[in-house]
């Protein structure tokens, strides 16, 4: 296997990741400095989200069409000129469109990156090409906190957006070197229609549900945007239905491995988006640290993720995907539930060791659902089921973050109070009653679902031809 593609390929998830841990360990001090307060934020985060979910339906076509490594490359640079404009923006306004402007790019760097390695694997590899693809983007989660709690608490915020450059720069030269040139194809013309709908849809949910419970708007505005998204969701799905190449293509969820990881993959993730948020706000405003000391203590969830890498491929083998993904679902519910019994009093070690198992438990989740949703997709339908995925992926965690964000302020309006530990307590409790949720559609998984990716069938014919000697 080519190790190199996918180190390179790693470049776009690096920034994407240490963007991401970088702004929620800041989320305190750039909210003080913007004039906000720090649940506000929140929209610049579901900003980058929504902007992905936007986009990143145009990911597959535009890779057919003008050549995924042209696209790649490309992307990178939109994220890099957004990078900039976030160190520099003075403004909430400024931020949140800055932070769109990277989401642009986002939606077609790690989309295509995915692509062009399944393009160029063998589907008998694809769990470790998978795997080195998310080893080196796995470092941004472990740089970023203390990185970012260090630059923000010594130096000034602005700055953690300008390590994307230096990064994106050798990625933008490294992929011209070294990436395949995997030809243009003549996809049919776009569906415009469908992606007039879709990001309406994407970014009136996720707007609605943002703005619905911060005082600074009234409800109703984001009450009838959310509306207006769930309308256009609604008017997609009919017109999908009927378009002979609609965006979306909804035909993917007919295959069965690629449907529970879907719904699956979607229901787990919102624990992944509410998690990054709420975990550095407590530390910071429930516990009275620093950036930089909140840094430290969650930067271990990433060590435990990155250790996932490097034997997740055995233990698909032995278990399979459907044990695999429903224990490390409920593990992950577990431990999320846990983070709501922090208290200042708890030891940091025993803290540490729990963001540690936690950052264990996901990776292994989000290594198995990852490659178990190209499983059993052809080829010609590597790009539909790529930019599929990442939606659901990013409205995902745009909703983890928003349903977060909502539940503070609601605590804080019922309690009539500032943001307190308590607050952060419950909602991490309330998150995780959610995160149990994504195992209902894995226990309905054949136990050799995805067996021609995870080799789990292979695996265990040795045995069933003993038997059958016997």
């Amino acid at each position: 296997m080519n190790r190199i593609v996918p180190m390179i390929l790693a470049v776009a998830l690096f920034m994407e990741q240490m963007d991401s841990t970088v702004i929620a360990t800041s989320l305190p001090a750039i909210a003080h400095d913007l004039g906000v307060g720090p649940i506000t934020l929140k929209l610049a985060l579901t900003s980058y989200m929504v902007s992905l979910a936007i986009f990143i339906p145009l990911s597959g076509w535009m890779a057919d069409r003008f050549g995924a490594k042209r696209v790649f490359r490309a992307a990178i640079l939109v994220f890099i000129l957004g990078s900039i404009f976030c160190a520099f923006a003075g403004s909430l306004l400024a931020f949140v469109l800055a932070r769109f402007l990277q989401g642009m790019g986002g939606a077609m760097m790690t989309p295509v990156a995915r692509l062009v390695l399944v393009r160029s694997t063998r589907r008998s590899e694809l769990v470790g090409a998978m795997a080195l693809l998310t080893i080196p983007a796995l470092v941004g989660p472990l740089a970023g906190p203390p990185l970012g709690g260090f630059i923000t608490t010594y130096f000034s915020w602005h700055w953690i957006f300008l390590i994307n450059v230096p990064v994106g720069v050798a990625g933008y030269i490294l992929s011209g070197i070294y990436l395949p040139a995997i030809n243009s194809a003549a996809p049919p013309p776009i569906d415009i229609k469908g992606f007039f709908l879709s990001a309406i849809a994407a970014a009136g949910t996720m707007f609605g549900l943002s703005v619905m419970s911060l005082s600074a708007l009234p409800p109703q505005i984001g009450a009838a945007a959310a509306v207006v998204g769930l309308a256009c969701g609604f008017l997609y799905v009919r017109h999908a239905r009927r378009h002979p190449a609609p965006l979306l293509d909804l035909n993917l969820f007919k295959d069965s491995a690629f449907r529970a990881a879907a719904i699956g993959g979607t229901l787990f993730r919102i624990s992944v988006g509410a998690v990054p948020f709420l975990m550095p706000l407590m530390l910071q405003v429930g516990f009275g640290l620093t950036p930089f000391q909140s840094g430290m203590i969650t930067f271990v969830g990433a060590i435990g993720a990155l250790t996932t890498k490097f034997f997740a491929r055995r233990v698909l083998i032995f278990a399979g995907f459907r044990t695999t993904l429903i224990v490390a679902c409920v593990t992950g519910t577990v431990l999320t539930f846990i983070n709501g019994l922090f208290t200042p009093a708890m030891p940091y070690p025993v803290m540490a060791f729990i963001l540690l198992m936690g950052g264990f438990a996901r990776s292994f989740f989000f290594t198995s659902v990852n490659a178990l949703s190209f499983a059993d997709i052809p080829d010609s339908d590597a790009s539909k089921a790529t930019a599929m995925s990442a939606v659901l992926q990013q409205m995902s965690l745009a909703f983890g973050v928003a349903v977060a964000g909502a539940i503070l302020e609601i605590e804080t309006t019922l309690t009539g109070s500032t943001l307190e530990l308590r607050d952060f307590q419950i909602a991490f409790m309330l998150i995780s009653a959610i995160t149990l949720s994504a195992v209902i559609p894995l226990i309905g998984m054949s136990k050799t679902a995805g067996a021609s990716v995870s080799g789990h069938r292979r695996h265990q014919e040795p045995e069933t031809e003993t038997i059958a000697v016997k």
